[in-house]
């Protein structure tokens, strides 16, 4: 296959999936509560694709034109989702056409290498709340019910009835955007990338274990620091910028313990230039 070929054929899949990449954008970047992980993800799968293909940087440039194959049933799915305006589908078919665009630009070899990093982003994609609302649910009365036993630690009285909790100045109702629905998403994410450069596979068990629990109790830490704020300021404290920032403090506080337990990481092995024959 020609290299004009090769790039009027990325040229079309850009075309073709702009509208979606900018959706995914809109979703990345619509709040702290709802996928902002897939801002972090996607340049860490970034960096995971360009090791592997600096590693193989020595193989010539090859195509493979099973790609095709790959491809057709991707924009088979996007055409769908052109008809049904999920455009959830249309970013699932993005993730799909990918493998299929790495067979055709870079060859068998780079997109063996390169597969699991790229299949990784299907992990940044949204799931929509049919499908979450119950974990949800549990969530918000884990926080609940977490959050009712810790305070009084403090001194503070509190009265939790479902997912509110009520203090003396002050009601904090703990909503689907304050589950930790978020945290606990873009855990598992991480410590799937996390597991998957780790070294060791004990370290490997070690953080795909504790992603969930890392992610609630951090998000539980959120929801107790907001009940003693709400108790100690008033309820008008969560409209000020203290609500978002205890968000973003959920993932700053998870995602490096998870990164700590992953332990070592592996490093991509390059090839070294042959050292010169030196004559006596």
């Amino acid at each position: 296959m020609s290299a004009l070929t090769l790039w009027l054929v990325l040229a079309g899949m850009v075309a073709v999936f702009g509208p979606t990449i900018v959706w995914l954008w809109g979703r990345w970047t619509l709040s702290v509560w709802h996928n902002a992980h897939g801002l972090l993800l996607v340049p860490i799968v970034g960096y995971f694709v360009r090791e592997e293909l600096l590693a193989l940087r020595h193989l010539p440039r090859s195509s493979n034109v099973w790609g095709f194959a790959i491809l057709i049933p991707a924009l088979t799915l996007h055409a769908l989702d052109a008809g049904m305006h999920t455009e959830l589908l249309s970013a699932g078919a993005l993730v799909l056409a990918l493998p299929g665009l790495a067979l055709l630009l870079l060859g068998t070899a780079r997109a063996k290498a390169i597969l699991v990093p790229l299949l990784f982003l299907a992990l940044a994609l949204p799931i929509p709340l049919s499908f979450t609302e119950r974990i949800h649910l549990v969530l918000r009365h884990i926080a609940t019910a977490g959050a009712a036993w810790a305070v009084p630690i403090f001194g503070v009285p509190v009265f939790a009835e479902g997912t509110s909790l009520s203090t003396a100045h002050g009601t904090l109702e703990v909503a689907d955007a304050c589950s930790g629905f978020s945290t606990l998403y873009a855990a598992v994410a991480v410590a799937m990338l996390t597991a998957y450069q780790s070294v060791s596979p004990a370290r490997r068990a070690l953080v795909l274990v504790g992603a969930v629990p890392i992610a609630i109790a951090s998000n539980l830490l959120r929801v107790i620091v907001l009940v003693l704020l709400v108790a100690w300021r008033g309820g008008g404290i969560l409209d000020t910028f203290v609500h978002p920032l205890s968000g973003i403090m959920t993932f700053a506080l998870a995602l490096p313990i998870i990164f700590w337990l992953g332990g070592e990481q592996r490093a991509v092995a390059r090839p070294t230039a042959p050292s010169p024959n030196l004559e006596p």
